[in-house]
């Protein structure tokens, strides 16, 4: 189930990467679960990582490959985490790598490994292995929507962007995620290529602009995975100028794409949402600063009588003021907040608004697509998240995950 999930959109080669996408058996035989993406020599990276104090083996193994050189192989394996799975985890992840590196001919750390899948149970390593030959022989310009579907775990679809600019590059991108969703890198996975020129500072620099704005501002259910990453890369071969400045005109440019890639590929994680019926946006206006935007919205966003309501298609507006009521805003003037359901105000003045009708209410929560727009009364800080509400299946998704 998925709430207006566009479908995966024409794919571009992006001049300097090709990709591959296998079976390896890790988890289930026949399903295609081994990604390896090879990166043209000279490509500059960047990559954000989740901040989960269990953060998986290859995470921890990435991280270590990234500051010793650039990467020329990224390898995702899904339907194992190989988290929480201590110094064998680790080793399981450092055969992988090291089968790669003998394969293509490269230096250990020019392999950053990637999983998702189930927590704490040993990653098959040697299944990975015996599937690398058949990936790397697999490698193609044109195969990013065989490896956008190489990357799912609970997902039920493909999520995918691909863009040409006006200054003649590419910028092609695939995310994975469904549940475990919740800022500080959002179980998800995304890998963006472009074939534009960016060097690494700026490049890192816009990565982190960009993440800020989309993948750290989404939420399913409030959990941060132990293997979130997204990874961004620019192979530089269209032959176009090089990005030295993030505040040129050419660097603007950029992020705004890059912007805009990541805003939609972290939406469509919410729009499939596990057991998802409601794609919601929540907008706080009126805020001190932007850290007490966040604090009402991920409030109302994370609380699960907001959430289950929202899939009943119920407006409690009561949950609503409550959740803002409990955000930790302590000198809070409640006799300053407006509420809105798209464009029915619901509350002013902390209240009942004296128009509200409980009709207007219900036709808003019962539309696929919700904003709830709260205006607090204190300054000007805005900021925008969005979520999912809370279903059945989410629960049955979760209950048989291992299963």
């Amino acid at each position: 189930m998925s709430v207006n999930l566009p479908p995966l959109p024409e794919m571009h080669p992006v001049a300097g990467v090709r990709c591959a996408a296998v079976a390896a058996g890790v988890r289930k035989p026949g399903r295609r679960d081994l990604v390896l993406f090879e990166l043209a020599p000279g490509s500059t990276a960047a990559a954000m990582f989740t901040r989960n104090r269990f953060c998986a083996a290859p995470v921890q193994l990435a991280k270590r490959h990234l500051e010793t050189t650039a990467p020329r192989y990224l390898l995702i394996n899904t339907g194992n985490a190989n988290a929480g799975t201590g110094a064998d985890g680790m080793a399981a992840a450092l055969r992988c790598c090291s089968a790669a590196a003998e394969l293509a001919g490269v230096e250990l750390e020019a392999i950053l490994p990637y999983s998702t899948g189930v927590i704490g149970e040993p990653l098959p390593s040697e299944r990975i292995v015996a599937a690398l030959p058949q990936a790397f022989a697999g490698l193609a310009a044109d195969a990013w929507a065989d490896a956008a579907h190489g990357i799912l775990t609970t997902d039920t679809a493909a999520k995918g962007v691909s863009l040409r600019s006006d200054a003649g590059w590419v910028m092609t991108g695939i995310s994975k995620g469904a549940g475990m969703i919740r800022p500080d890198m959002a179980t998800m996975l995304a890998f963006i290529a472009t074939d534009a020129a960016v060097s690494a500072p700026v490049l890192d620099a816009l990565l982190k602009e960009a993440v800020e704005a989309s993948f750290n501002r989404i939420t399913v259910d409030g959990d941060t995975s132990t293997n979130d990453a997204v990874t961004l890369v620019a192979t530089g071969a269209a032959g176009s100028p090089t990005i030295t400045a993030v505040d040129s005109a050419q660097g603007r440019a950029f992020a705004a794409a890059l912007e805009a890639t990541c805003v939609q590929l972290a939406q469509a994680i919410v729009r499939d949402g596990e057991g998802a019926t409601r794609f919601v946006t929540v907008r706080i206006e009126g805020a001190r600063n932007r850290a007490e935007a966040l604090a009402v919205a991920y409030a109302i966003a994370h609380s699960p009588l907001v959430k289950t309501a929202l899939f009943a298609g119920d407006p409690n507006w009561g949950r609503l003021l409550a959740a803002i009521g409990r955000a930790g805003i302590d000198d809070l003037d409640v006799t300053g907040v407006d509420l809105f359901l798209d464009d029915v105000r619901i509350a002013v003045a902390g209240s009942v608004a004296p128009e509200y009708r409980e009709a207007d209410g219900a036709r808003v929560m019962a539309q696929p697509e919700i904003l709830i727009r709260a205006h607090l009364g204190r300054g000007d800080a805005t900021e925008t998240v969005w979520t999912t509400d809370l279903s059945y299946d989410y629960v049955k998704i979760n209950a048989e995950y291992r299963s």
